[in-house]
């Protein structure tokens, strides 16, 4: 094992910053491993007790183990000796995937519940359409909600680039260190995925509203910026629905001796790059489940409920249950 890939296995070992941040325990790594092998066709691995025929996605995160009588660090290292060349990425998009879910199932155990102090002053759009009391409740449920989804949406984002640098055989680069200047500063700017003389940017979705008239500017700036430094931007955006603000980056990024991948054609660019290995892990654990979502998910919808206690918040959808615990 090279000390690269020794580095970025226990890089992704590591307990993530922050209250909420996980590490990976032996156990885990060893189901990681096992997932893998059985993934790409591979010998079952020497001292990785079996996980048996159940998916990734069938296991809840907390219960992803498997014990056995070798170390983590040995059962990584026979796997790779086993796979194909990028056998090391495959398993370290999975090991990131999994810490994503644990660090997830984390902040819905103690994502703080608001304080009507927070909210109150939204209560004036709807004072008086239900009893007071029953308004504050509604205001601090659609609070946490809310927070729930905007760290969602945080952690979806900081999932998805790393897998797909990854895949397609790129890195990520912070703005300290980047060959992507800033016009008129000279500073840095962080580039989602480097591959070559190609500069990434990878959006799961742009939506009509704009973050604000700065952030804007600076997105519309990067494929100049690109350009100026002699790097050919390029644009990924997973989510094909059109609208003007969509159209005006991916127009930025042609003009600037740049490409733009949309919809399908993201997916299509990022399979073709990905090569056979890679690309089987893009379809198994990503396209495949947003696709399932797509199709599955009603028109109408059923029936939801919140149930908020101290200790634990119920979840009705339909005729399932679910329960967070909450601590």
């Amino acid at each position: 094992m090279s000390k690269a890939q020794s580095t970025a296995f226990e890089k992704v070992r590591a307990r993530g910053g922050g209250d909420q941040g996980v590490s990976l325990t032996d156990g885990s790594v060893r189901a990681l491993v096992a997932l893998v092998a059985r993934d790409l066709a591979l010998p079952p691995v020497d001292g990785v007790d079996p996980l048996g025929s159940r998916e990734f996605y069938q296991i809840a995160p907390g219960e992803l183990s498997t014990s056995g009588d070798t170390s983590a660090l040995i059962a990584y290292r026979s796997l790779l000796q086993a796979g194909p060349v990028d056998t090391d990425t495959y398993f370290l998009s999975l090991a990131t995937l999994h810490r994503a879910r644990l660090k997830f199932a984390n902040i819905l155990r103690s994502q703080v519940t608001p304080t009507l102090e927070q909210v109150g002053p939204r209560g004036l759009l709807q004072y008086g359409d239900l009893s007071t009391k029953a308004l504050g409740s509604l205001l601090i449920a659609r609070k946490w909600l809310f927070d729930i989804d905007n760290r969602s949406a945080q952690e979806t984002g900081n999932l998805f680039e790393p897998i797909i640098a990854g895949a397609i055989g790129g890195v990520r680069v912070s703005a300290a260190s980047s060959p992507i200047k800033r016009s008129g500063t000279g500073r840095g700017r962080q580039v989602d995925c480097l591959r070559g003389q190609s500069a990434y940017e990878i959006k799961t979705r742009v939506t009509i509203a704009a973050s604000g008239q700065g952030r804007w500017q600076e997105e519309l700036a990067y494929p100049a910026d690109c350009e100026a430094s002699g790097y050919a931007p390029v644009l990924v955006v997973f989510d094909g629905t059109d609208n003007p603000k969509l159209s005006e980056l991916r127009d930025a990024f042609i003009r600037h001796g740049g490409k733009a991948y949309v919809g399908e054609e993201a997916w299509a660019h990022l399979e073709s790059e990905a090569g056979p290995t890679m690309g089987l892990f893009v379809d198994k654990y990503i396209r495949d489940p947003l696709d399932d979502l797509l199709v599955q998910t009603p028109t109408d919808l059923p029936e939801v409920s919140l149930l908020i206690q101290p200790d634990i918040i119920h979840i009705r959808v339909g005729t399932e249950n679910s329960q967070i615990y909450r601590t």
